[in-house]
């Protein structure tokens, strides 16, 4: 699957191509595209239009679910339910800005014939255009996945009469999510292998019934073919060396007999010291973001360029030895006046750079915990919104549905022909395969 990226009212919106559409986009463009750039798809709308009909799908669902439940209890005369689902009305299409969106609504069978029918007050019988049709498409994605602004995205593609959903419609989509995200959450992964781990502690600031604050436990992966995916998402109240254990020992469980080549993380103590009990033949790569910030706040305001730009020749190097006298020089730059920030360097040096060991078209990626940090920019952008106490569960429900989203746009890894040779057990040094007329050289010339 490919990915682009389109820019509608501010928003960027990244959709997935199929190999069929992509190739039909690649027929009607007669210049050749930049790497990993591609043209606009000719069937972007009808992508977009798409994810709308799955939203309000999900949303009639669930007003006909609350429909049969108040009826759940009346019966015929021979002791069958009364009002049941009687298939669809024929599929029609609500306009909106980028073209129709076919909508089937469910209906029902009213056995006693009193009356019963099912009227959405998302889709009423005769409309066919939404009465803000600019506003669609940015409300749905931005917004139409976190559970406190469904009503208020509905309401934006389809109009006023949006606002006649209810708050048990509401709660019954959030229950979908949970539901999606339980059994994610336990699926096995007996055959599942990774090459890189990013993991990261997020604190979004939203309250849990018996907390002020629920934190993130968050692991995205690299697999062999080189493309990411989430690996975990859990939940503690600190990013404590127990939150993490439960966490990795849960992926062991349920199959995931053997950890990464190399994970990237912060500093936090928890993680690491988990990752040691559990997959202690992992690689650690101490993220350089988390790093650099840390230094900072040790130093004054008027050496911060400086020292950004002393850190950035240490992890900028070609090679370790460039790297190593980089570190070694920013010691001793800083050791005299300021130790605190040049033990910090330090105390870190084999984990900041263990990813010279690996292929150098990897250490963009693996240098920090930018997948990460860049996912959840827009998960607290859309959690810190949600200020109002909520479940353990409802939690982890909108976190998943938000990185659901967010995977949509994640790329492939630079040079993921180079993981066939990490598979295979050859040795990198300085992000070149060391292969063995090499190593046979290298013993020679000693």
């Amino acid at each position: 699957m490919k990915a682009v990226e389109v820019f509608v009212e501010n928003t960027i919106i990244q959709i997935k191509l199929s190999p069929k559409e992509h190739s039909t986009t690649m027929k009607n463009d007669t210049k050749k595209p930049a790497s990993n750039v591609l043209p606009m798809p000719l069937g972007l709308e009808e992508m977009i239009r798409n994810g709308a009909r799955q939203i309000i799908s999900q949303a009639l669902e669930a007003e006909i679910t609350e429909l049969l439940g108040q009826y759940s209890n009346v019966l015929t005369l021979d002791g069958k339910p009364a009002v049941v689902r009687n298939g669809y009305l024929p599929e029609r299409p609500i306009l909106t800005a980028v073209g129709p969106v076919p909508v089937k609504v469910p209906r029902v069978r009213d056995r006693n014939k009193l009356g019963v029918r099912f009227n959405s007050s998302l889709v009423p019988a005769y409309i066919r255009k939404s009465a803000r049709m600019t506003a669609a498409i940015p409300w749905l994605y931005l917004k139409g996945i976190s559970t406190g602004d469904m009503s208020e995205a509905l309401c934006a593609l389809l109009g006023d009469e949006a606002k006649g959903l209810s708050a048990n419609v509401v709660a019954r989509l959030k229950e979908v999510w949970i539901t999606e995200y339980q059994t994610w959450s336990t699926r096995d992964l007996s055959a599942a292998q990774y090459i890189y781990w990013w993991a990261d502690g997020i604190h979004t600031g939203v309250r849990a019934e018996d907390s002020n604050g629920q934190c993130l436990l968050v692991i995205i992966g690299v697999r062999p073919d080189g493309t990411k995916e989430r690996v975990a998402i859990g939940e503690g109240f600190a990013e404590t060396k127990e939150a993490w254990t439960d966490l990795l020992l849960d992926l062991k469980k349920r199959g995931l007999a053997s950890g990464p080549l190399l994970a990237t993380g912060d500093g936090a103590l928890g993680f690491w010291a988990a990752m040691q009990e559990v997959y202690p033949e992992t690689t650690p790569q101490r993220c350089w973001v988390h790093k650099i910030k840390n230094i900072l706040n040790a130093l004054p305001k008027s050496l911060h360029a400086k020292a950004k730009e002393d850190m950035r020749a240490i992890w900028m190097a070609p090679n370790l030895k460039a790297a190593q006298q980089a570190l070694n020089h920013f010691v001793q730059c800083y050791q005299g006046k300021y130790p605190k920030a040049a033990d910090k360097v330090v105390k870190d040096q084999d984990p900041l750079l263990a990813f010279y060991d690996f292929p150098a078209e990897h250490w963009q990626h693996i240098r920090t915990t930018n997948p990460i940090e860049s996912t959840f920019a827009t998960v607290r952008h859309r959690t810190t919104r949600t200020r109002n106490c909520v479940s353990r569960n409802t939690f982890l429900g909108l976190a998943y549905k938000l990185i659901e989203e967010a995977q949509k746009s994640w790329r492939i890894i630079r040079g993921a022909d180079k993981i066939e040779l990490l598979l295979k057990g050859v040795p990198f040094k300085d992000g070149e395969p060391i292969s063995e007329s090499t190593t046979e050289q290298q013993k020679h010339a000693a």
